[in-house]
């Protein structure tokens, strides 16, 4: 049995921002001793920074890095052939008459020592090709005389994440071939933050409820402008975002129209309008569109499938359902700007339609991000010891009160998972994004907390209230906090407080 030596990592580009732990694992795959060619996925949406990875790790390596075109099956090969020429310093480009053949001399790359090859916009080559898949398979086939004398690591690398998130699943021809598989996310919100250098909390997550954690939204669309203060928040919005000279006024249509699989754009953009102006759940969006609940089946799954919706189960309810959309711009764009699109594509000066659309901000925009950043924080960067558990499941949930003739909507839900695989409930929170929470807010949280200790719910007596304030808390709230342990009070610097 071969024994494989670890290798350090790479020296990480210095004009890289975060984005270590995707280093590293790049790294050690491109570098991994281990004899024979290696296959790697990597995908991820769109402006995350993928392409400045793979060709800082080529650089880095001394790799090849080749990015397709939408074009012919024809074309595509002599662009590669042109450009693995100049890559090696041949006299002339190589003519490549299928794709066995390419793909075998990219493999021939690596027949003397490691080295990264990346096809990067690989949905582009599968579009004129669908064999292509297939092809790369037999390629990389076990006993393979060009793969076990190769040591190219290659890696294929698109955005089109529902053609990526099929690449290895089911029986597809490249499931269990690949070694190293890459999702690169976007920044959480703390990141963000650090990222667009906005050092007000209050401003750092409104700009973080607009452009999300995208890094190229900020460097390319933006050209580094950041709002300078919460007084400059309204005129950056205007100047970026609300300005049609900017990329950023017509990206989010863009989002939709890079994902191959959806064919009838404005179906979906229906079914994300009605998601942002609060219809989360199928009957809500049927009535919204005019259409029966059954007909959205296939829209909804596309829809996740491609990263833009997200579906959350309610952890009270095994039967119901909510949708949220999984990127801020869309949100912004069907609740803000497209019921003004018109106006805003006219006009000199969007100031005035602006401030008339602050209700829809803070209502379909601001609030429910807020709540998805409550949500994220205690799941993944809330202090270890702050609910007395670690939070396995995060989400929404529904609880009726009989008494009182309502549902209560709960903002956040946590479970924990004990020995015998039992999930506790720990915590129950409201999270409130424009209004000062008192103990009208905290007594809502008892309400609902004793509801589910009649139903036996496990854990529920014991679950620990949690108060997400973005405009802060009453005395007597804080006061209550101090004198019961049982309840916490997490506001903006905590949420931005890194661990």
């Amino acid at each position: 049995m071969t024994r494989r030596v670890a290798v350090a990592s790479l020296a990480r580009p210095a004009e890289m921002f975060d984005r270590d732990r995707e280093w590293r694992a790049l790294s050690a795959f491109a570098t991994d001793p281990a004899a024979g060619a290696t296959l790697g996925v990597v995908s991820g949406r769109r402006r995350q920074g993928k392409t400045f990875l793979l060709r800082a790790l080529c650089q880095a390596t001394g790799g090849f890095y080749f990015a397709a075109d939408e074009g012919t099956d024809r074309e595509s090969l002599n662009r590669l052939g042109a450009v693995l020429a100049d890559h090696l310093g041949a006299p002339a480009p190589f003519v490549f008459d299928t794709w066995h053949s390419a793909i075998d001399a990219l493999l021939a790359l690596g027949r003397d020592r490691r080295i990264p090859v990346v096809i990067d916009e690989f949905p582009y080559l599968v579009r004129a090709n669908p064999q292509l898949p297939s092809i790369i398979q037999n390629a990389l086939a076990p006993l393979r005389a060009e793969r076990d004398t190769s040591r190219t690591s290659l890696l294929l690398c698109g955005s089109a994440m529902s053609f990526m998130g099929q690449l290895l699943s089911g029986n597809a021809p490249l499931r269990g071939r690949a070694g190293f598989e890459l999702v690169v996310p976007t920044l959480d919100h703390q990141l963000a933050a650090e990222f667009w250098e906005v050092g007000d909390l209050a401003t750092a997550l409104k700009v973080n409820a607009i452009v999300g954690g995208t890094p190229a939204y900020r460097r390319e669309f933006a050209r580094d402008d950041s709002p300078a203060g919460p007084d400059d928040f309204d005129p950056w919005v205007l100047r970026t975002v609300l300005s049609p000279t900017s990329p950023l006024f017509r990206e989010a249509r863009y989002l939709l129209a890079d994902e191959p699989e959806l064919h009838d754009l404005g179906l979906y953009h229906s079914v994300l309008a009605a998601i942002a102006a609060g219809n989360a759940q199928r009957g809500g969006i049927a009535s919204y569109l005019g259409r029966k609940s059954g007909d959205l089946a296939h829209p909804l799954t596309v829809l996740e499938d491609c990263g833009l919706i997200a579906r959350e189960p309610d952890v009270f309810k095994d039967n119901r359902t909510t949708f949220r959309i999984a990127e801020p711009l869309v949100t912004f764009y069907h609740a803000v700007m497209r019921p003004i699109w018109s106006d805003l594509e006219h006009t000199r000066d969007a100031t005035r339609l602006w401030q008339r659309s602050q209700r829809r901000f803070a209502g379909n925009v601001l609030g429910p991000h807020f709540e998805q950043v409550c949500r994220h924080w205690i799941r993944h960067l809330a202090p270890p010891d702050l609910l007395g558990d670690y939070p396995n499941v995060v989400g929404v949930g529904t609880v009726n009160d009989a008494a009182n003739r309502i549902a209560h909507e709960v903002d956040v839900v946590a479970f924990g998972l004990d020995d015998d695989d039992r999930r506790p409930l720990i915590a129950l929170g409201e999270a409130k994004w424009g209004e000062t929470m008192g103990l009208g807010h905290l007594d809502r949280l008892r309400r609902i907390r004793a509801l589910l200790a009649a139903q036996n719910r496990y854990g529920a007596a014991d679950a620990r209230l949690v108060c997400f304030g973005g405009a802060g808390f009453t005395e007597e709230l804080v006061a209550a906090a101090d004198q019961d342990h049982g309840v916490v009070l997490v506001g903006l610097a905590d949420l931005y407080r890194r661990a």
